[in-house]
């Protein structure tokens, strides 16, 4: 039997989840999960939906089951094989715990993607890449190339196939042309000092000011640098006891955390972007199987 993701996202009106739930049941589809949100602020409802189909329908036969609801309700639909690895591009500059993190928990099946692709400003960590049997891809960025940076940044996507952009501590601003085309599909992480402590050393300032928490931030990427939709965050408690290089330590894990729980839940289709926040379902205990984290 075959498992699918349907992901509901429309205006808010009576009748969706009847809807939905009828078209997949005359489809022969069992729903083992269920997840919905209607938010009274903008009037607009999320759902995702688990399915088991039971009498061997296809992806293709339940999309086309529920395209006159998508269009009755004007509502966006995705019907998606569970069974599928996201394809995921990663980006990375001088920081590479976030990068060694995903390259660790994908080789175990701890974040079930399929990493086709690697993309640095730096040739740092080509050599950790190419030993994942990864294609590593050295593109340089300067104020005058970037440009033509970014177009072989969305070549290599498009060659690829890749689904999502993973910015594992890429230290360059994408510019607002690239965010708009690439919305909802590219994920950053940055520590969570942000706007307090900007610019070099950000966990040095923090130590001097006696900061207590120590966190970090993953959101999806938009035009407004470090300010888009954020789907997870965390944070670590530090004392008076501990150094600016403890902090650093600390906060390395933590960005690796939050990323990885970021990624993990786009690509169980569990993050919805919502104007400038998201809806982010959590996994239901009995989804943990099909939902490996390590």
């Amino acid at each position: 039997m075959e498992e699918f993701i349907i992901t509901v996202a429309c205006p808010s009106r009576r009748g969706i989840v009847a809807a939905v739930s009828g078209a997949l049941a005359e489809q022969g589809c069992n729903i083992v999960d269920s997840s919905q949100f209607n938010d009274l602020d903008n009037g607009r409802f999320f759902m995702r939906v688990s399915v088991v189909s039971e009498n061997g329908a296809s992806r293709e036969a339940v999309a086309a089951a529920l395209a006159p609801i998508a269009e009755g309700f004007d509502m966006d639909v995705a019907v998606h094989d569970a069974a599928e690895r996201v394809k995921v591009m990663l980006m990375v500059s001088r920081f590479g715990h976030c990068l060694n993190d995903l390259l660790y928990r994908s080789r175990i099946g701890a974040l079930p993607i399929d990493i086709v692709g690697v993309v640095s400003n730096h040739f740092d960590y080509q050599k950790v890449v190419v030993n994942h049997d990864i294609p590593f891809h050295h593109v340089r960025v300067t104020k005058e190339n970037k440009p033509e940076a970014e177009a072989r940044l969305m070549a290599l996507v498009e060659e690829s196939g890749a689904e999502l952009i993973v910015l594992a501590r890429y230290m360059q601003v994408l510019s607002d042309s690239l965010c708009q085309k690439m919305s909802g599909r590219i994920i950053n992480i940055h520590h969570s000092f942000l706007p307090s402590f900007k610019g070099a050393n950000p966990y040095k300032q923090a130590h001097e000011r006696g900061v207590k928490l120590i966190g970090a931030t993953a959101h999806f990427v938009t035009a407004d640098l470090d300010e888009g939709p954020i789907i997870e965050q965390d944070v670590a408690r530090v004392t008076h006891a501990q150094s600016a290089e403890d902090y650093v330590s600390l906060g390395r894990d933590v960005e690796a955390q939050v990323l990885a729980r970021a990624i993990h839940a786009y690509i169980h289709r569990r993050a919805f972007m919502n104007g400038n926040r998201t809806v982010v379902f959590p996994a239901s205990p009995g989804s943990y199987a099909s939902e490996r984290m390590g």
